[in-house]
């Protein structure tokens, strides 16, 4: 299982807008990763707003919206379904892990402070050269 946890300063349903955009109730979608070369459906298996969403992409993942107050929201990642032997499932968890993190820390800077950190296209940013 990986996990990835951060409290946000603005109300629950902006950050829950935030992440969910533009996924929506029994919706497949297929999200691009055009710096890297890459694409994955995602369907969307549960839809509660402001309050939780879960998707397969490919493996389950799951986050969970908590207002604290009116203008606070902790937000909780949970991926799971790992397949392969025992080292490739810590492997992915791990990576998992490391990519909802950074996912939460940039989206973090952005609703609070209107700043795109890049910590998602920066992370390996020769990535894509590997590709070409």
């Amino acid at each position: 299982m990986a996990r990835a946890t951060m409290l946000i300063r603005r109300p629950v349903a902006e950050v829950f807008d935030a992440f969910v955009d533009p996924l929506a109730p029994g919706a497949t979608v297929t999200w691009y990763r055009d710096d890297y070369g890459a694409s994955g459906e995602v369907r969307v298996v549960v839809f509660e707003p402001a309050r939780r969403i879960a998707i397969e992409w490919p493996t389950p993942v799951e986050w969970r919206f908590t207002a604290r107050g009116e203008h606070a929201t902790f937000i909780a990642i949970t991926a799971s379904g790992f397949e392969g032997s025992d080292d490739e499932q810590v492997a992915q968890a791990l990576d998992s892990t490391e990519g909802f993190n950074l996912v939460v820390a940039a989206c973090k800077a952005f609703l609070e402070h209107g700043i795109d950190l890049r910590l998602v296209a920066d992370k390996d940013p020769d990535a894509h050269v590997a590709r070409e």
